[in-house]
């Protein structure tokens, strides 16, 4: 059993990212190896975490993880010194309909693993009403371990005292209060945070984060609030969908989930990435190329131009599998229209057009039965992952990969696509409800 901690917040916005990464960094320069954790389907924020402190993050996801996937993630605290996750949106928020082992709220994962929760709270605009949102949050869920509250965005030491007064009257501990400051913001784009290797600087950025909250924090009560319960032995993390794959990786494709990939390199398989924005082809030896997610819509003219890469991509289609997920599917597309409205060509292996000048939002999670194979998973399967892109379909001529729901079984019309060896669809994978083998 690791000792552990979630940060969350009553809701997002509220300076809990900043929080985690002061929080991860401060420990790890104490010396203490820090394994982090993401609740909940989230790219970026992992990056950030391991930058934060050297550990890769994984994600823990109820709906989408069943025990056994649940468990292979959970066991990559070995070695560390302590467990700190990082919560999404509000403490309980979630779904409606069950999936796979919760509803995927960032309360049922620190239940779950016995981390008390460290609340950070923006008690901008108020004082001591600020307790009363804590108690509620304390109170809502009563058997959900505790640690306490950040106060955060503090105005003045008059604003701390009876914010203070207010938290005393409820019982609830004060683990650290942080004054208002501007500068404590990470840049930001239309899916969240830029990606940590975009950020100018992001080392000193972290470092800054650490020094305020080492001023402002008490980190011998957070470490002493740190619990953890055992979780059962065994797991197992999902297999690869063939033995050598050629991984895009560079700025317009890095979503990729870590422990999908350590999954594949764990029964065997060789990754070797390439860079589609450098042209560079995949592997000629590879078994399968896989573009991850990621911002092809800022690099659409780069991506466009990089015959190289392309002119790659469709030999390797002629005779074997190439899938894409999100805006790697977009790329094996005809066409994308980026946020000026120009036209780029692009691979030209699906007949998908899509228009991020035409924004609509889609988020959620999906649940998809295949109706035909695609990498690592033969027809009927039923996969469960997570949809978030901007990106409207204008044409998408080709037979539908799957028939996809959303997390309360209702029918949504991305269904991805499938042309000869060639597969792609707009939700990320996470898991597949089949046994692993």
């Amino acid at each position: 059993m690791i000792p552990g901690l979630l940060v969350s917040a009553p809701s997002s916005g509220t300076g809990k990212t900043t929080v985690m990464l002061g929080l991860l960094r401060a420990l790890a320069d104490d010396g203490m190896s820090v394994q982090p954790f993401k609740s909940g389907p989230d790219y970026i924020d992992p990056a950030f975490h391991r930058a934060a402190c050297g550990r890769a993050s994984y994600n823990l996801d109820s709906w989408a993880m069943g025990d056994d996937l649940w468990a292979a993630i959970a066991a990559r605290a070995t070695g560390a010194d302590i467990c700190v996750a990082e919560g999404s949106m509000g403490l309980f928020d979630g779904v409606a309909t069950r999936g796979r082992s919760g509803f995927g709220s960032s309360a049922e994962t620190a239940q779950r693993m016995g981390w008390p929760v460290v609340l950070v709270l923006d008690v901008g605009g108020q004082a001591q009403s600020a307790a009363a949102t804590a108690l509620g949050f304390r109170s809502y869920m009563p058997d959900l371990p505790f640690a306490g509250v950040i106060l955060n965005r503090v105005a003045s030491a008059r604003h701390e005292r009876l914010t203070r007064l207010g938290m005393d009257r409820a019982g609830l501990p004060v683990l650290g209060v942080l004054p208002r400051r501007g500068d404590l913001t990470l840049p930001e784009r239309h899916l969240g945070l830029i990606q940590a290797v975009e950020h100018p600087d992001l080392d000193t950025a972290i470092a800054g984060y650490a020094d305020f909250l080492r001023e402002h924090v008490d980190l011998d009560a957070i470490r002493a609030a740190a619990q953890g319960r055992a979780l059962p032995a065994g797991g197992s993390l999902p297999p690869p969908p063939a033995q050598r794959i050629a991984l895009a990786r560079d700025a317009a494709f890095s979503f990729t989930y870590p422990h999908l990939l350590e999954g594949w390199r764990a029964a065997g398989a060789e990754i070797v990435p390439f860079s589609p924005l450098a042209d560079e082809a995949p592997d000629p030896a590879a078994d399968l190329v896989w573009l991850p997610g990621g911002y092809p819509e800022l690099h659409a003219g780069r991506l466009a131009a990089a015959q190289t890469f392309l002119s790659g991509l469709r030999r390797h289609a002629e005779t074997r599998p190439v899938h894409g997920e999100c805006g790697g599917y977009m790329v094996l597309g005809e066409a994308l229209i980026d946020k000026a409205g120009t036209r780029h060509p692009m691979a030209d292996l699906l007949g998908l057009v899509t228009s991020y000048e035409q924004r609509k939002f889609h988020l959620g999670y999906r649940r998809a039965v295949l109706d035909a194979s695609m990498p690592g998973h033969g027809p009927g399967a039923a996969l469960r992952g997570h949809e978030f892109h901007y990106t409207t379909i204008l044409e998408q001529p080709d037979a539908p990969l799957a028939r996809v729901f959303d997390a309360d079984g209702t029918p949504v019309p991305e269904t991805g696509s499938r042309r000869g060896h060639v597969t792609g669809t707009f939700f990320h994978l996470i898991s597949s409800e089949e046994a692993p083998s």
